[in-house]
């Protein structure tokens, strides 16, 4: 096979992510991991991501709903924003990346740093620490129903300022 593997690396998918998947060869670094991974999503190989995961992933691990999204969505890339250790020699590393897929014409990108550990001599998944927006945070105290008003009229919320039009 002559494409373009699907993590990015520029090279054909039999000398980047096959044979990773094939279970031919292992991977030499943490990022070699993290990319045969995202390759394994686009492919919809659930067995390799749960193959690569750490015991405590492995327990968490729900094979039909990651078959289910990993073929829902079309993946468009990842890119490999910053890597710690978990080069050939390490047994610890890290590799903070940005995965990008559609799913029903809405973009997603999956930003998270993922930690691997190498055990045995084969780089597993540990966790991941997942980016995202900060949830809302609100200001002002929650005025419930009941409560008096905010304007200081003297009248419950609900039949002041919180009355429904």
């Amino acid at each position: 096979m002559n494409e373009f593997c699907p993590c990015g690396s520029k090279l054909a998918f039999g000398q980047c992510c096959e044979p990773f998947l094939l279970e031919t060869e292992k991977p030499k670094t943490a990022t070699q991991l993290m990319r045969s991974r995202y390759t394994a999503y686009a492919m919809g190989v659930v067995e390799f991501l749960y193959k690569t995961s750490s015991t405590k992933v492995k327990k968490e691990f729900d094979a039909d709903n990651s078959r289910k999204w990993a073929e829902s969505a079309k993946w468009t890339g990842i890119e490999i924003l910053k890597e710690s250790d978990g080069k050939a020699g390490d047994t610890t590393g890290s590799v903070e990346f940005i995965a990008h897929y559609t799913v029903n014409k809405t973009v997603f990108n999956h930003h998270e740093k993922a930690d691997f550990e190498k055990i045995n001599g084969e780089w597993l998944f540990m966790d991941g620490k997942i980016f995202g927006p900060e949830p809302e945070r609100r200001i002002e105290p929650k005025v419930g129903r009941n409560d008096p008003c905010v304007c200081g009229s003297g009248k419950k919320f609900k039949k002041c300022c919180g009355a429904q039009p």
